[in-house]
């Protein structure tokens, strides 16, 4: 099973399952771009604004299990790592046996994800704001003052904006997302034509990615099931465990 953290968080993020599902899958944890180990050969602004295809970054995932010698495997993608794990299904539907994905902002970024990543306007805004000693926590200060993010949000923020290369791999992360928007209608259609098993995970006190974002793409799809747990967006713990390791034994 190829595994997709979450924005801040690293590749062994999901070991809390394998004492319950290791005698089935092995688990690779991978450390998304501007993550931990995960650096580019050149990380000059003006080659993190170029972005990466969706097609490229399914090539470097088939490289990793042409290397580790991987035939099929199922993903599993936590909030930001939905949109990896989505790709991956989007451009290699054959080979994937499951689609896994908790709290999925791969579903519905939001307006302001949407506004800093794709917009070119606002991704020069986050950029000058981003690379800022100041601004960017004076923003975030701002958007909790306005509400446009809650306590949860704020606090997981606050924590990845403290120095300069953690700004600046929170502006690269932000941009990348430009590139890898779902395409409902080609997800669906991954998912059908492969009847390949899909699973959304949502919090129940999740106000960033709330159980609506997928009221329109999930009951259109054969082989569905969502699980709502009692959590708000930090979902990764034994509760999660457990649910999902009955649904996959």
């Amino acid at each position: 099973m190829l595994c997709f953290h979450g924005y801040g968080m690293h590749g062994k993020q999901f070991r809390l399952l394998e004492a319950s599902l290791g005698s089935k899958y092995t688990f690779y944890g991978l450390d998304l771009f501007f993550h931990k180990g995960t650096r580019l050969k050149d990380q000059s602004l003006p080659t993190i604004k170029q972005g990466i295809s969706k097609a490229a970054l399914a090539t470097l995932i088939g490289d990793f299990c042409k290397h580790e010698d991987i035939g099929r495997f199922s993903v599993i993608g936590y909030s930001m790592g939905s949109h990896y794990a989505t790709i991956v299904v989007e451009e290699m539907p054959k080979i994937v046996e499951e689609y896994i994905v908790i709290a999925p902002s791969s579903l519905e970024p939001g307006k302001l994800i949407r506004f800093f990543s794709k917009r070119k306007t606002g991704n020069k805004i986050l950029e000058k704001i981003a690379l800022s000693e100041s601004m960017l926590l004076n923003m975030l200060k701002l958007f909790k003052r306005l509400r446009f993010i809650n306590m949860e949000e704020y606090n997981i923020l606050f924590k990845e904006i403290g120095t300069h290369e953690l700004r600046f791999n929170f502006y690269a992360c932000f941009t990348y997302l430009r590139f890898l928007e779902t395409d409902e209608i080609k997800l669906k259609k991954a998912l059908e034509e492969n009847n390949i098993r899909s699973i959304f995970i949502f919090g129940k006190r999740d106000k960033s990615f709330p159980p609506r974002i997928g009221d329109k793409l999930i009951p259109t799809l054969k082989n569905a099931q969502v699980v709502i747990l009692d959590e708000g967006h930090e979902m990764i713990k034994q509760d999660f465990v457990n649910k999902l390791s009955n649904l996959l034994r």
